[in-house]
């Protein structure tokens, strides 16, 4: 059987596949990318990823270099300010309520928000630009075998890649994690997050704001007007059975329940979506690299969806290792460069996840005394100028 050869085998088509792909591409790198599912490019259509993805400025330089920024910035929605609202009192109004400006550090926004499954469709419009990269929809990876100079993946239609470098970014379940025998660290809450889309008759100005009271955050995110009217995304994290319950509900008793949750911030809401429903969980690999292997996004990590960390991590993990390839591109997938790829962002990996895991367990309390002491934690942090300019800077992953 012949062998096809590529400097980089990609598997998992996702968001961050995608984007991997179109980075490695842009810079050169031959790329081919496989994943067992046919991306759903449309919003409408069964099956479509209806999460949005907050990208924050870091994550700019990275899509811009990978000739990502120009497909999707017409898209995207500013996230100017950042607003924490506790709502754990006895009734669930806003008792606290705190926001983060963005020009307090910078002259850009947070970020920028789109749907996940728009960045689908942009992403492979930019993959189709590159000669250097070749996708396989509906073929997945099938075997794994390693060797110094090569990964030797079998795929599902029994045809035969021979990579100098292989990146898992087939997610939390991934394949390639525990062919190459890693090992990951799972914590799992009883919590199920629902994400939907609402129109609403307050503008939203660029504002995100996640309303705390328990069972887990409620947050909406600036989306573009949706026929005429102001548009959000919302990710309302729940208690497990609480998140079914409110997925069954008949529309009209689904929006007076996420009208009180919201406290009346945007006016009445108006679902303007289906509702899809997607466990959570805290997830880490015991370490990010194997032989002629890195692991990248969910493979790697997974988070709650708290402070828009998520797909950004996995940027990260995209922007250090094309700055490696790059520097050495004869070590391409080499031991050297894989175990500094891991010393670089292992310990980054583990210091946001545990922040993260600790911000959904406070955002999960129902006991009053210890939503109450949320509260005052909140109103302590926001009164100290330099804390709060040092928290936002951590959020952003900059300096």
């Amino acid at each position: 059987m012949q062998v096809q050869k590529t400097d980089i085998l990609i598997s998992g088509g996702g968001v961050a596949g995608l984007a991997a792909a179109c980075a490695f591409g842009t810079a050169g790198f031959t790329v081919i990318v496989v994943d067992p599912a046919a991306p759903v490019t449309d919003g409408a259509a069964e099956g479509a990823d209806l999460r949005t993805t907050a990208f924050l400025q870091p994550s700019r330089d990275v899509l811009e270099k990978a000739g990502l920024w120009t497909k999707v910035a017409a898209h995207a929605s500013a996230l100017q300010v950042m607003q924490i609202i506790d709502a754990g009192g006895t009734e669930p109004v806003a008792r606290v309520q705190k926001a983060f400006d963005a020009k307090d550090i910078s002259d850009a926004p947070f970020g920028w928000n789109l749907p996940n499954w728009l960045l689908r469709r942009e992403f492979l419009a930019r993959v189709e630009e590159l000669d250097t990269v070749s996708f396989r929809p509906g073929v997945a990876t099938k075997s794994v075998l390693t060797r110094q100079s090569e990964a030797r993946v079998t795929l599902s239609d029994a045809s035969q890649i021979s990579a100098r470098l292989l990146v898992a970014a087939d997610g939390r379940d991934s394949a390639v994690r525990q062919a190459v025998g890693i090992g990951a660290r799972t914590t799992r809450y009883g919590q199920r997050a629902l994400a939907f889309a609402v129109t609403h008759p307050v503008p939203h100005n660029n504002v995100s704001t996640e309303i705390h009271r328990s069972g887990g955050p409620f947050t909406l995110v600036p989306l573009p007007d949706r026929d005429g009217s102001p548009c959000s995304a919302i990710v309302w994290m729940e208690h497990g059975p609480e998140a079914k319950r409110l997925a069954a509900l008949p529309v009209d008793a689904f929006e007076a329940e996420m009208n009180a949750r919201s406290t009346g911030l945007l006016g009445p809401l108006k679902l303007a979506s289906r509702r899809s429903v997607w466990p959570i969980i805290t997830q880490i690999a015991d370490r990010m690299w194997a032989e002629r292997t890195a692991l990248i996004a969910e493979a790697a990590h997974v988070v709650p969806p708290i402070g828009a960390q998520g797909l950004n991590m996995s940027l990260g993990d995209v922007r250090v290792l094309l700055e490696l390839a790059e520097a050495t591109p004869d070590d391409l997938g080499s031991k050297k460069m894989l175990e500094s790829y891991h010393r670089r962002r292992h310990p980054e990996v583990r210091l946001r996840v545990s922040g993260i895991d600790m911000l959904n367990r406070a955002s999960m309390v129902g006991a009053q005394p210890l939503r109450d002491a949320r509260a005052q934690g909140l109103k302590a942090l926001y009164g100290l100028p330099p804390v709060r300019r040092s928290l936002m800077k951590l959020g952003l992953g900059v300096r």
